[in-house]
């Protein structure tokens, strides 16, 4: 939200007194890594559009702004001072005047050196070019609001000739949005192209372009200062001018026609050298040869858009279906008519750059005419590596687009990658158009379905954990004993097990061998109890308190030294000091009175076995969410129902594999099959390009612009939740089978690590804030998977490795050239320019809304917290706690569960999603810890009751 009151000009532009010794602090200390590193050739740090290795980018670059007031040097100055800076100013007059100038140069080289370096620097900066002549040409089209949808053969010639003739993708064109409206307006997608950064226009609604001030030939856009002093505001802190200032500060030429060129033509002063308001006055710009940059606003959409009523955002309403056809006739002809006044060899880059409806689409983008490498964009589709998606590009792409086509240096201001041929399109222009208008419709089905599905969700899983919880404790009353007689007392007294009396189940058979006898030792009592996890564990690692007299009951943490150490036996010992031994219901759980009483047994249970076939089924609904985009089902006809359909069924063929074999009849046999599955699909889709999660209703949509590639924040939370519950299930499975403890931990920290390197590294996973959180997890539950002590100072170790980690792979990714670099490394970038705390406030900001925003989110990861602590961990009304004999069968699933806990609630410090972390990975964990629950108390042996106490002898009067 702006603010209300802004503040005073010198107060934006003044520069902040920390900001030196920050950048100079930060610079030292990533320079320490990098003395560890192999010296880096030369040619890695050289950009990618041919600039000299020798020649580098320094936060100073940007102080060639000898263009910046629109008048042009004479010859003989510009030769040695335009554009330059010697190396001894241009640390000390980094983007600012000294006080003695009051940012302006002495008369003599004032329009050479505005802003900066004083005379005495003239002979010294003929030596050093910090820009290279632009080369090439190239015409930027931008048409807001043009969308695939509105393309027509015969309506649209000019158009659909582009599409025959070059590639074609759908653009993105998320900018900094009205407030309460998520759209980017024509003149926000204007600025964002000269800045190559997400920018906006200050106040609600969509201001329309400001009308450039002509002077001569060429203009200036008024309230130039005003926008770019309120970029800084945005988060993004966008740099207005900087394609413009690139392109004058080489030498070249540029053009710009209509209001909305001139913002993205305008150099850092808000000046164009030739602007003409519309095609009519074309003539007035002669030849075009000369021009290496030529700006069209064909604003026919935006002008028709803007002449409707407002509605209570201030946003114009929509279009009426024959009024958008017209208008976007009109601006098929605005594009033919520049098009055929294009010189031979000219590049042409059209985009819809802005939306003209209240909702945000996905727009047409074209590129035809010689690419970056020299050859024609060819018939196909386009890609860059900020999206990594065949046919999707970003609106911040275009400029950097622009930049390469030119020969230019990158700009660091510039966030996007160039536009590269991608994979083939259809054979036919009308297939391509209706291939790409197609991918527009999932994006807005998406829209409409995704708030839905998440209530729908929320809803689902509320209710089934009330059912649970009424399944689990209801009727405690009835499931106990009559008062035994001696005749009772002797049956009870005999040797019992779960499966005996005629309701038995004699299908699944019962663990046997080594793990079936570890898991039958009483209750071991703790001598250490972890301070760490007696805070963030304990509920759950003291899961049988209450339930019966056990030799710890409730006080063992779940973290003692003597947890897990040994053999599984010495496992299942410490286990066991929570789930205790039962002398209520459960002894009445086999035959004999109980029976009689009309007690069911927990393995002869219907509804137990209902609620697991439940449990199993939602927790398969998290993977299936993503699995779901194997189907086309935005195409069906009712896309919510649809969707939904389509996501049971997946998650019912993948309870069915969990059902399928011989390791349904294991406490953790469900849950490790639909956790394997969780934890490989993943895996296996962010190593292929991230396929999955496009579009998918817990993906990420390509209209928000937030990311492209790679783990968002809720894949990662449900990844890393699958991976961890997975390997816990493993480690059960081989150390029942009598394999070395050692032997299991280490399998275990084998695919843990290619699983937390799968998440961080750049081409695959490129997640910053997850992989901290990952790496500390999967240490905890390593940890107690071998029996150590988890302490405060190990999680401090843990965590400051999780950090190495992440920082280290954001070196590796600086290192490579500016255009190949994820986030990561721009990351890297901005620490070392004094951004950093930027997109870190922007970050926390987003994280903070998220969690007090998203109401239904909260909701539900309280209730799952207080399903599992205050059902799962209570007795049940068979006895016993369900979660303390779950541990007891199998002790490895209490250190699954804690690293899943333990990874979440760190994600949920660390990313800017939020309470949307946890949410999400307790809708994996919890459903899950539920159906390993049933499964135990189907496996418990019944205990025998304990004798009832004498009664208390009387008391004298007086005593």
């Amino acid at each position: 939200m702006p603010n209300a009151t802004p503040r005073p000009r010198e107060a934006r532009y003044a520069p902040h007194p920390a900001r030196r010794p920050t950048r100079t602090l930060t610079t030292a200390l990533l320079a320490l890594p990098l003395t560890f590193l192999p010296v880096v050739p030369a040619t890695a740090l050289s950009t990618a559009s041919g600039a000299p290795a020798h020649i580098t980018r320094d936060a100073g670059g940007d102080a060639a702004t000898a263009a910046s007031t629109g008048r042009r040097a004479s010859a003989d100055t510009a030769a040695s001072t335009d554009r330059h800076a010697s190396a001894s100013t241009a640390a000390s007059t980094d983007r600012h005047a000294s006080a003695s100038t009051d940012r302006h140069a002495s008369a003599s080289t004032a329009a050479s050196t505005d802003r900066h370096a004083s005379a005495g620097t003239e002979a010294a900066a003929g030596t050093l070019s910090a820009t290279s002549a632009p080369q090439g040409r190239v015409a930027l089209i931008g048409v807001p609001g043009l969308e695939w949808s509105d393309l027509d053969e015969t309506r649209t010639p000019a158009l659909w000739r582009l599409v025959a003739e070059g590639a074609s993708a759908s653009l993105s064109t998320r900018a900094v949005p009205p407030p309460d409206r998520g759209i980017t307006c024509p003149t926000a997608g204007w600025l964002t192209v000269s800045a190559g950064q997400r920018a906006g226009t200050e106040g609600k609604g969509c201001p329309a372009p400001p009308t450039p001030q002509q002077e001569g030939q060429g203009a200036t856009v008024p309230s130039w200062a005003a926008l770019s002093a309120y970029q800084a505001e945005t988060g993004y802190d966008a740099k207005l001018g900087t394609l413009g200032q690139l392109v004058t500060d080489g030498g070249g030429k540029v053009a710009a026609i209509g209001p909305g060129a001139a913002l993205a033509a305008a150099d850092k002063s808000g000046n164009i050298a030739r602007y003409t308001p519309t095609l009519d006055t074309l003539d007035s710009l002669g030849d075009l040869t000369p021009y290496n940059l030529i700006v069209l606003d064909a604003s026919a959409l935006s002008d028709a858009w803007s002449k409707q009523p407002l509605d209570e955002y201030g946003v114009p309403t929509p279009l009426t279906p024959a009024a958008r056809q017209a208008a976007v006739t009109q601006a098929d002809q605005q594009v033919g008519t520049l098009i055929s006044r294009l010189p031979t060899g000219t590049t042409v880059l059209l985009a819809g750059i802005s939306d003209v409806t209240p909702n945000a689409h996905l727009h047409v983008a074209i590129a035809t005419g010689p690419s970056p490498d020299g050859r024609p964009y060819p018939h196909g589709h386009l890609t860059a590596t900020s999206t990594r998606q065949d046919a999707l590009v970003a609106i911040t792409d275009l400029t950097a687009t622009t930049i390469q086509l030119l020969g230019l240096p990158a700009a660091r201001e510039v966030v996007g990658r160039s536009w590269q041929p991608g994979g083939p399109a259809p054979a036919t222009p009308a297939e391509t158009v209706t291939e790409l208008a197609d991918g527009d419709l999932a994006s807005q089905v998406l829209r409409e379905v995704r708030g839905p599905f998440f209530a729908v969700l929320v809803t689902v899983q509320l209710l089934f954990y009330a059912f649970a919880a009424l399944a689990l404790r209801l009727r405690r009353r009835r499931t106990q004993t009559p008062e035994a007689n001696p005749t009772d007392a002797a049956t009870a007294d005999a040797p019992a097990t779960a499966a005996t009396g005629a309701d038995a189940e004699p299908t699944d058979a019962e663990p046997t061998g080594a793990e079936r006898k570890a898991t039958r030792h009483p209750g071991a009592e703790h001598t250490t109890t972890d301070r760490v996890s007696s805070v963030v564990a304990g509920p759950i690692a003291g899961a049988g308190e209450g339930a019966g007299p056990s030799t710890d009951a409730g006080t063992g943490s779940g973290m003692s030294t003597d947890a897990g150490t040994g053999t599984p036996s010495d496992l299942a010992a410490s286990a066991d000091a929570g789930a205790g031994t039962s002398v209520g219901p459960l002894a009445t759980a086999g035959t004999g009175a109980g029976a009689e009483a009309g007690v069911v047994q927990a393995s002869a249970s219907k509804l137990l076995k209902a609620v697991q076939l439940v449990a199993v089924l939602s927790g398969a609904i998290a993977i299936s969410t993503f699995l779901a985009q194997l189907v086309p089902w935005w195409t069906l006809p009712v896309p919510m129902l649809s969707v939904i359909v389509t996501i049971l069924g997946i998650a019912a063929l993948i309870t069915a594999l969990a059902f399928a074999g011989p390791w349904r009849a294991h406490v953790l046999g469900p849950l490790t099959v639909v956790a394997a599955v969780t934890s490989l699909a993943l895996l296996i889709d962010v190593m292929t390009g991230s396929k999955l999660q496009v579009n998918a209703v817990t993906g990420y949509e390509p209209v928000t612009g937030g990311r492209f590639y790679g783990f968002s924040n809720i894949a990662f939370a449900i990844y890393a939740t699958g991976t961890v519950l997975g390997l816990a299930g493993v480690a059960q499975w081989l150390l029942g089978r009598g394999v070395s403890r050692v032997v299991v931990v280490a399998l275990c920290s084998v695919y843990g690590a290619f699983a937390v390197f799968a998440d961080g590294w750049p081409s695959w996973g490129a997640d910053f804030g997850g992989v901290p959180a990952f790496v500390i997890g999967l240490a905890v539950f390593l940890l107690l998977l071998s029996g150590k002590r988890v302490s405060l100072l190990r999680l401090v170790v843990v965590g400051l490795a999780g950090a190495a980690i992440v920082g280290a792979l954001s070196v590796v990714d600086w290192l490579r050239p500016e255009t190949q670099r994820t986030h990561l490394g721009t990351f890297v970038q901005q620490i070392i320019d004094g951004q950093a705390w930027t997109v870190v406030g922007r970050k926390f900001g987003a994280m903070v809304g998220v969690t007090v925003g998203n109401w239904s989110l909260t909701l539900l990861s309280l209730v799952a917290l207080a399903f599992l602590f205050l059902v799962l961990a209570r007795p049940s009304r068979w006895g016993a706690a369900a979660l303390g004999l779950a541990y007891r069968e199998a002790p490895a699933f209490r250190a699954g569960l804690f690293g899943a806990l333990t990874c979440a609630f760190v994600g949920f410090l660390m990313n800017d999603s939020g309470i949307a972390i946890p949410a999400m990975a307790l809708t994996v964990a919890v459903p899950l810890t539920l159906a390993a629950c049933v499964r135990a108390l189907q496996l418990a042996t019944p205990t025998p009751p304990a004798p009832r106490s004498e009664p208390a002898a009387p008391r004298r009067a007086g005593a």
